[in-house]
């Protein structure tokens, strides 16, 4: 049987399933979360750390990392930005300090200057040092250092001495007193790091002698020492040439305060000259303002060039001595009957 549907019936039309909704992503979440939190911060009035003017906090220094107190926390100022010191010439303070330590001692080391004066800022003292040596101020060297039966490779030392030219800015620039005489050149080439340690031995005992109250420290090398002994003597037979040559030598020791063993007057590598506050409390007759006292102490730096007497000789002059570590034990291998003379050696 036919059945004729009429042709206005609308026709039923099948629907696609509808999917479930999908679920928001992990970043869609947080982003959700963040803007929930800002507008709840917008509603509360808080601000933001920038908002508040917070400084932002410095991220911390790495562990291992050493920051010196003569590092500094800020770039250098820019060489045109310094004020000139002398006619054509901008100096650092780093490097008056540099010149004026070459200028007392003649000849120091690179790796002094670096480890005492830059704080260990090897980069910016070896572009002072190029600057200097440009300007004709300083000069650079490299030299061997001493063998002394050591085997192996010979090391090499770089060190800076003073021009001329250099030893007249030092004295421009420095404030030395008159007094304190500069040096420029180098003189024995095979003694230069014998030399170079009488400013490290300086720097041990200038602390020392800082701490108990000195201030005003002056240098004399052996040179000043010894010309200003030989020119007392000959002054002294000039005098009285049929004086006796031992009652001289008495006389200009106890003048210089030095001592004499076996007959010769002791000279020490350095004197270091201070000035010490007048002590009321032991002398009572004193007044605080008649100034302050004078004091020195005499240094002398040990090789393992030195021989058994001339070991002994030092020792009994009563100078503070110093030898590297290398230099003390090949003498305590020299002089193995007199224990005692090593005990008194102090370490570089």
């Amino acid at each position: 049987m036919q059945i004729d549907l009429p042709h206005d019936l609308p026709r039923r039309q099948t629907e696609a399933p509808k999917s479930p909704p999908l679920e928001p992503s992990p970043v869609e979440r947080r982003r959700e979360r963040l803007a929930a939190r800002a507008e709840d911060r917008r509603g509360s009035g808080t601000r933001s750390r920038r908002d508040r003017g917070v400084p932002k906090q410095r991220p911390r220094e790495p562990k291992g990392r050493k920051i010196t107190r003569e590092q500094p926390q800020e770039r250098r100022t820019r060489r045109n930005d310094i004020p000139q010191k002398i006619v054509g010439l901008s100096l650092r303070n780093e490097e008056i300090k540099a010149l004026t330590a070459i200028g007392k001692f003649r000849v120091v080391s690179t790796r002094d200057l670096a480890e005492n004066v830059y704080g260990d800022r090897c980069s910016e003292l070896q572009r002072d040092l190029r600057f200097l040596q440009e300007k004709g101020v300083v000069e650079v060297n490299s030299v061997n250092a001493r063998r002394d039966g050591r085997g192996g490779k010979v090391e090499r030392i770089e060190v800076v001495t003073l021009t001329k030219p250099g030893q007249d800015l030092v004295r421009e620039v420095s404030g030395l007193p008159p007094s304190q005489k500069l040096y420029y050149g180098m003189v024995k080439p095979r003694e230069v790091e014998h030399d170079t340690q009488i400013y490290r031995a300086y720097l041990k005992e200038a602390e020392r002698i800082e701490q108990k109250g000195g201030t005003n420290l002056r240098v004399q090398l052996d040179f000043e020492l010894k010309s200003k002994v030989q020119k007392a003597i000959h002054a002294e037979r000039k005098t009285d040439p049929k004086r006796d040559m031992a009652e001289i030598k008495q006389k200009v020791a106890e003048h210089f305060e030095l001592p004499i063993v076996k007959g010769k007057i002791q000279i020490p590598d350095a004197r270091i000259e201070y000035d010490l506050p007048r002590d009321v409390e032991k002398d009572p007759t004193s007044e605080p303002d008649q100034g302050s006292r004078t004091g020195h102490e005499d240094i002398e730096v040990l090789t393992a060039a030195y021989r058994p007497g001339h070991l002994r000789a030092k020792a009994q002059a009563g100078f503070r001595a110093y030898a590297s570590p290398s230099d003390r034990a090949t003498l305590t291998s020299k002089i193995e009957d007199d224990h005692h003379l090593m005990e008194n050696i102090l370490e570089l």
